[in-house]
């Protein structure tokens, strides 16, 4: 009866949510509605349309969490409404910046620094009501958490119920839910139930925690088993370290993301045992003798970075691990020397962090592009391929600088953009590069440029196929070349090599080839879609005693540029034999 209770009052506390972040709650109700927009019509619209609605609904998820930080921002600093509401301006008129500028792709850097933002935000979220009271921060913390998996559990619950509901009255009704009913539901319930639920659980600003009592079983959790298990690969590291010293092998790749969440974690744990610093001896042991024994681990890591970074340059994966593997560096210098300690550090420093890597002159892009620019420009002069500023083409280059060379191309052109390639003429393309340079563009990863790939689908949703005069059906695929046999007068043979035949026994044979009608489909490049009506896949073929009709499911292979020869890789067909 107390857990019925307790969960009608959470459920009832929602309303708080509104009446402190209304407008959080608008822009989540927003953000809902436009995600089940995208899924309703999002197809049926033009491209440009269809971007343009994205990129909406991207900017209300922003809009969602910018919202709740301004709210918290304004509870913590600004209580005046007329500053509160210029707060909330000055954030639509960040989102709408946003939108215009920094979202004009769906590419690399848009995507990584939109996610990047996100987390920037979330983590903001930790800290921002507690800016000028850090007051046992470490229970605020806590109590955020709690807020976050009371939340999952609720919304887990009544989607859970919700669906079992659908499927029940689906199947003994024959309403015929549709399976996109699901999927809104859930939108609803995480984007509106579960943001009012969890802003409801947010504490607020003059909350001291002076009476919070810490979980038991998050005690135990940590103490008894997170720390034991960091000790132990502690321990494993450092076996490992030795074994370096021994060999003189330093160790690549890996190592880096091993160490760097392992360090990461850790500094989690440190701070949400501070609380248990006075209290308990082995949690006080921990948090004095870690933060000194990860230090030649850390070492060892950045040895580990600084290895790929001299021999590839940096690029935007490398630069977050530096960055990130520095920040822990920072924060386990700081557990080594601050007393007592001011833990709000942690999330404004890492918030700050994750800003830097996202915008500004050393942010992630840029200095990924200034440092493959100058790795460029180093193995340019190396091979004499520039002279006097100029770009002088010498194919005898080296194999291996070839491939560097064509990799950082490659890099530009998948990342960002082959303008921004210094050495290259602004109208640079990969084409271009045997011209400029010598030798043909060959990454070791990546399309070829001289490989054109097509593939072709049959729209027969609602259509109808005409057989009438046709006696037989087969379907007949690049997979299956075994001799079809039917009513032993007719043979049928569709070989590797994409030939079909077709021989009436003792009177007659006929042969197809279907390259040709792959090659006939690209050069008409079939009006540059992919997925085609039944009269633009169909071909007919007929002799004196043997008709054909040929309606293709699918084709798929390349054509090569430079030697004009075109490789069906797939086919998939339906054929009527009259």
């Amino acid at each position: 009866m107390k857990f019925i209770d307790r969960a009608k009052a959470t459920i009832l506390n929602t309303r708080k949510s509104f009446e402190r972040f209304p407008v959080t709650i608008v822009l989540s109700i927003l953000f809902t509605g436009l995600l089940i927009y995208n899924f309703e019509v999002g197809n049926d619209l033009t491209n440009v349309a269809r971007d343009n609605l994205i990129r909406l609904t991207m900017v209300s998820g922003l809009g969602l969490l910018l919202s709740l930080c301004i709210g918290l921002l304004n509870e913590r600093l600004f209580r005046a409404r007329g500053k509160s509401i210029l707060t909330y301006i000055i954030g639509g008129l960040i989102l709408i910046g946003y939108y215009f500028f920094l979202l004009d792709k769906f590419e690399m850097v848009q995507m990584t620094r939109f996610f990047g933002t996100i987390l920037f935000l979330v983590v903001s979220v930790v800290y921002i009501l507690k800016l000028k009271n850090d007051i046992n921060y470490e229970s605020y913390v806590i109590k955020v958490f709690s807020g976050v998996f009371i939340t999952i559990l609720y919304s887990a619950v009544l989607y859970f119920g919700l669906s079992v509901i659908f499927f029940t009255v689906d199947n003994l009704f024959d309403i015929d839910i549709s399976g996109k009913i699901y999927l809104y539901t859930f939108f609803i319930v995480v984007f509106i139930f579960g943001v009012s639920l969890f802003l409801s659980k947010l504490p607020e600003k003059d909350d001291d925690f002076k009476d919070y009592i810490y979980s038991k079983s998050l005690k135990v959790l940590l103490l008894y088993i997170v720390i034991p298990l960091i000790s132990v690969y502690t321990v494993i590291l450092y076996a490992y370290f030795i074994k370096i010293l021994i060999t003189w092998v330093w160790p690549k790749g890996l190592v880096s993301h091993l160490v760097l969440w392992y360090s990461a974690v850790s500094a989690g744990v440190i701070f949400l045992i501070t609380p248990l610093l006075e209290e308990n001896k082995l949690a006080k042991t921990f948090k004095i003798f870690f933060p000194k024994f990860i230090l030649p681990i850390l070492v060892m890591m950045f040895i580990s970075i600084w290895q790929r970074i001299n021999q590839y340059g940096i690029t935007e994966n490398r630069y977050y691990i530096l960055v990130l593997g520095l920040w822990v560096l920072g924060i386990m210098l700081y557990f080594n020397f601050k007393k007592p300690l001011k833990n709000i550090i942690i999330p404004i420093s890492l918030s700050i962090v994750i800003f830097i890597s996202l915008y500004g002159p050393v942010s992630s892009y840029s200095m990924s592009k200034m440092s493959q620019n100058h790795r460029l420009n180093r193995i340019l002069e190396n091979n004499g391929l520039i002279t006097n500023g100029a770009l002088v083409a010498n194919p005898n280059v080296s194999k291996d600088d070839q491939k560097e060379i064509s990799n950082i191309i490659s890099y530009f052109n998948n990342n960002h953009s082959l303008a921004d390639i210094k050495a290259m003429p602004n109208d640079f393309e990969v084409e271009d590069t045997k011209k400029l340079l010598g030798f043909e563009y060959s990454p070791v990863y990546g399309t070829p440029t001289n490989i054109d790939y097509f593939s072709y689908y049959l729209n027969n949703i609602g259509k109808q196929i005409n057989i009438s005069g046709y006696d037989y059906f087969l379907n007949i695929s690049s997979w299956d070349t075994d001799t079809i046999h039917i009513e032993k007068e007719i043979e049928v043979k569709y070989s590797k090599d994409h030939i079909l035949t077709v021989e009436k026994v003792g009177k007659d044979i006929i042969n197809v080839d279907i390259n040709k009608f792959a090659e006939e489909m690209y050069n008409n490049k079939n009006s540059d879609k992919q997925t085609n009506d039944i009269d633009k896949m169909t071909f007919t073929v007929d002799n004196k005693n043997i008709q054909l009709k040929i309606v293709f499911n699918n084709l798929y292979g390349q054509y090569n540029k430079e030697t004009k020869e075109f490789n069906l890789k797939n086919a998939e067909f339906m054929l009527f034999i009259k």
